[in-house]
């Protein structure tokens, strides 16, 4: 058996996606989407996609860099995935050592990984120094089961979709900035900049800006449900929010659920989300609307400075 970690070639793309939604069908990632953040998230981030090839065949990764945009340094990431025949194997340790090593070389003193809600996965965790943290919860909904219907509009309120700003999506921008600040998580996105923006989230090939909706009052959008699908039957929530001044009149709720009968009218089946455990408002409109939970994942936690594993001078 030989097991060699490396960077990401192209060619890798559908057996690193392949690798990242295995025995996880609440996960989406294509791999068009794969090859595109490996060469397109901004140059801050650091970004590395490393991959375990076992006997010649690609059987794991790791998505590892930097937090950027991120109010507090030394914040970095490292997500670890491998095919579930070849756990135990070896690849997932030796790629988790390969991402920490990069990391601190960038100054990354504290690692965030998120894990599966099993035995297995929170073990090789812990058996790595990693702290766990706080718990997210996925939810699926079947859009051929019913839908509930889409709430009244509101007073001065008008629903569009996305891709009526192809050519300025910076208020898009300000709307995911302001919604992201007081997101539940350990690590703030406040420092994110329009062009990491644009690369990392709006360019990325799977968000559909047909799907996405966005709720509008005087003129500017306040709100939106923003999704990816997996170009067939898929449908992930990638981010709902709303302006602070604009939250309590259901606009979240009237634009996700917008965006559910448009996803089912194109033909779409199953849609999945999820969110933090603190997160209440958004849980409970995806309970409102049908969302059942079918998976959850822990925040683990790694101070590397701890153990010596400080950054490369």
């Amino acid at each position: 058996m030989t097991l060699m970690i490396r960077d990401f070639r192209p060619a890798d793309a559908e057996a690193a996606a392949a690798a990242y939604s295995a025995g996880r069908p609440h996960l989406l990632m294509t791999p068009e989407t794969v090859g595109y953040l490996t060469a397109h998230v901004s140059p801050k981030m650091h970004y590395r996609l490393l991959v375990a090839e076992l006997d010649g065949r690609v059987v794991g990764t790791v998505r590892c860099g930097v937090h950027a945009d991120s109010s507090t340094p030394g914040q970095g990431f490292a997500n670890v995935s491998v095919l579930p025949e070849h756990r135990r194997q070896g690849a997932g340790g030796a790629l988790l050592q390969a991402a920490e090593k990069h990391l601190a070389a960038y100054g990354v003193t504290q690692v965030h990984a998120w894990a599966d809600d099993e035995p297995a996965a929170q073990d090789f965790a812990a058996r790595r120094g990693y702290r766990r943290g706080r718990i997210c919860h996925f939810a699926h909904l079947d859009l051929t089961a019913g839908l509930r219907p889409v709430p009244p509009l509101p007073s001065g309120i008008e629903l569009r979709q996305a891709t009526e700003y192809l050519d300025d999506p910076y208020p898009l921008y300000e709307v995911d900035v302001a919604g992201a600040l007081d997101e539940p998580g350990d690590v703030d996105a406040s420092e994110q900049e329009y062009e990491a923006w644009l690369a990392e989230i709006w360019n990325r090939p799977d968000l559909d800006r047909e799907l996405t909706v966005v709720a509008v009052a005087d003129g500017r959008p306040v709100a939106f449900s923003a999704v990816q699908t997996d170009g067939g039957s898929r449908y992930w929530s990638a981010f709902t929010t709303t302006r602070a001044e604009y939250r309590g009149r259901g606009l979240a709720k009237l634009a996700k659920t917008h965006s559910l009968h448009r996803a089912l009218a194109a033909g779409l089946t199953d849609a999945y989300t999820n969110n933090d455990a603190t997160n209440a408002p958004m849980l409970a409109i995806n309970d409102w609307l049908g969302y059942r939970r079918c998976a959850s994942e822990w925040k683990f936690i790694r101070d590397l400075s701890a153990d010596g594993n400080t950054p490369a001078p």
